[in-house]
């Protein structure tokens, strides 16, 4: 009984010896280096890919495209020391610590269409609403 014990052993030690070792491997590429001209103190990335969202030092949220283009800035207030991002949605979280508060901010993107030389009817200037129904069950 020992001896087939001791062969058993023997024949795992010997495996572990000659086998392969295998390591998982990971790659990884930096996408894009934003370049900013003040210190940033957070940032969110929009569930849909399309925003990132950058807090500096002098309290405005920093809007960025995710091709490094800056589309647009919010001025919070120097108060606010981080941001958090609703999953799904557009809605930012900011919190600041010394006042004890966390603001709730819905952002709203307009987008410009342009209809130049398409055809309408009525007055040239009359304003257009667009209703977007996204929720039908």
């Amino acid at each position: 009984m020992k001896s087939k014990s001791a062969v058993a052993l023997m024949t795992v030690i010997v495996l572990m010896l000659f086998l392969p070792s295998c390591f998982a491997a990971l790659e990884w590429d930096v996408l894009k280096t934003l370049k900013l001209k003040d210190q940033p103190l957070d940032v969110a990335f929009s569930s849909n890919r399309n925003h990132i969202y950058v807090l500096n030092d002098k309290g405005e949220i920093l809007i960025y495209h995710p091709n490094g283009r800056l589309l647009d800035k919010i001025i919070v207030g120097k108060g606010v020391d981080g941001i958090k991002l609703v999953p799904g949605s557009d809605v930012l979280l900011l919190t600041n610590g010394k006042d004890k508060e966390i603001n709730i901010v819905r952002l709203d993107f307009i987008q410009k269409i342009n209809i130049s030389g398409s055809p309408y009817e009525g007055p040239e200037n009359a304003p257009v609403v667009v209703a977007v129904f996204s929720e039908f069950q």
